[in-house]
């Protein structure tokens, strides 16, 4: 993998860049979030390990530029001191894809990026998905939802793309987090914050929610017909 790592603390950064480029991978790295956003946006990563707080420009915002303005969408693990629901609600909704709280093991840095990365690469699916009023492009990751255009972090798109499968289908728990993150997520925390994020972006640009929430069941998409 090609890692780019976007911290201020000399430190961790040191730690970060010694431990992935024995492990063979390429790094670069950035101390403060102006040049990592200029690194992110004009190099070819396949994963960015981002801290929260930077100087110059914060990571939520350089995740947020970096989605929204350059249509990138590496992988990006946050690192961060804070694990509140709020705090993980922000982060998804300006385009983290998996957070890590500081302290934390190089061991489990390097796995975390390498299963975005494979999640990443194995996107295979071209075919426009329609449900309703709702429409999603895999290989644009456009989704339009009564006309307007919807913008969601990457692991929310996988999220629609997966109940725009099959409407009406109830999906598991387990089976969401399968689709999303490769395996079973460890709380629920994970998919309810994600969940909260897609049905926030669809009923602002559509007006309306199309996902249901079964109780005790799972989710699914309920769409309506366009008129």
């Amino acid at each position: 993998m090609r890692v780019l790592i976007i911290e201020d603390d000399p430190v961790i950064a040191a730690n970060l860049y010694d431990f992935l480029e024995g492990k063979g991978h390429g790094v670069d790295a950035a101390a403060d979030g102006v040049t990592g956003l200029h690194l992110a946006v004009t190099g070819n990563f396949d994963a960015i390990v981002l801290d929260l707080g930077l100087p110059g420009m914060d990571g939520m915002a350089l995740c947020r530029k970096l989605r929204g303005e350059a249509n990138n969408d590496t992988p990006v693990l946050m690192l961060t001191a804070r694990d509140t629901l709020e705090d993980k609600l922000e982060g998804f909704a300006h385009g983290a894809d998996d957070f890590l709280v500081k302290p934390f093991a190089l061991k489990e840095v390097e796995a975390r990026l390498a299963a975005l990365h494979k999640r990443r690469a194995g996107r295979v699916t071209s075919r426009t998905l329609t449900s309703g009023e709702i429409s999603l492009d895999p290989r644009t990751l456009l989704i339009r939802f009564r006309g307007k255009e919807v913008r969601l972090p990457p692991k929310c798109i996988r999220l629609l793309e997966t109940l725009m499968t099959e409407p009406r289908r109830v999906f598991s728990r387990k089976e969401l987090e399968t689709s999303v993150w490769g395996e079973e997520q460890g709380t629920s925390d994970t998919l309810r914050s994600h969940m909260h994020v897609l049905r926030r972006e669809l009923i602002q640009a559509g007006g309306y929610d199309p996902v249901e929430n079964v109780h005790g069941l799972g989710y699914r998409l309920v769409p309506r017909d366009a008129n």
